[in-house]
């Protein structure tokens, strides 16, 4: 087991812990003293995200092949992966599915005008924040996928007397550098743009997608290997 692996299980499991914590919070949040739970718990959440890109970059530093054949991640994880990660444009999709579900859930009080304060009750200059870091987002994310393919159409370079294969890679750690930078960016503005409540609810859906993913794709693995 490489060192990062290990390092993944362990911060996956404290990632669980965190849901725990996350989905256990008052919501919605009726004191002053809830709403500076749910901000510290927010917090925490993006630190300890903050925590695994910082020990990828090192590992990067180390092996970089070794973060794109991602040994920790089950085969399924991998099938989804963008340039040894989750794609940031994800984020997206994820916060309009809550808020559609919430809102539909919803209809009838907001017909009647009773604000709910969850994600099902973005206003419309949420929206729009959004809407104009997801575009922005995108272009981003197609920069850095051209960066990868012009490095992977250099690629034939490989065969040259005088290629300088260290240099090589280098390019490709910057690349994944970029990659992880742009993932974290994208989560905190995304939180940025809701209320504590909010925050804490989207969190809860990322969380639960990622270990979603993560054990359905384990499970394969194992069926698989039988």
């Amino acid at each position: 087991m490489s060192t990062f692996t290990a390092f993944y299980t362990a911060w996956s499991d404290q990632l669980q812990q965190l849901l725990r914590q996350l989905c256990s919070a008052p919501k919605p949040p009726t004191t002053q003293d809830h709403l500076h739970h749910l901000n510290h718990l927010v917090n925490k959440v993006l630190s300890h995200y903050a925590e695994y890109y910082r020990v990828k970059a090192a590992a990067a530093e180390r092996d970089v092949l070794d973060i794109f054949a991602a040994p920790w991640a089950s085969a399924f994880e991998k099938s989804l992966h963008w340039i040894a990660g989750w794609r940031p444009t994800t984020v997206f999709h994820l916060v309009y599915t809550e808020s559609s579900i919430l809102f539909e859930s919803h209809i009838f009080d907001i017909l009647r005008g009773v604000r709910t304060g969850d994600l099902g009750d973005l206003s419309p200059t949420q929206f729009r924040r959004v809407s104009e870091l997801q575009c922005e987002t995108v272009k981003e994310e197609n920069a850095i996928t051209d960066e990868l393919s012009e490095w992977q159409h250099s690629v034939s370079d490989l065969m040259g007397a005088t290629t300088d294969v260290d240099k090589m890679i280098e390019r490709l750690v910057t690349v994944v550098r970029k990659a992880d930078d742009l993932r974290l960016r994208t989560l905190k503005r995304v939180v940025d743009l809701l209320t504590p409540q909010q925050a804490v609810e989207f969190l809860i859906a990322a969380v639960e997608l990622q270990q979603g993913i993560r054990e359905w794709g384990m499970n394969q693995d194992r069926e698989s290997s039988y």
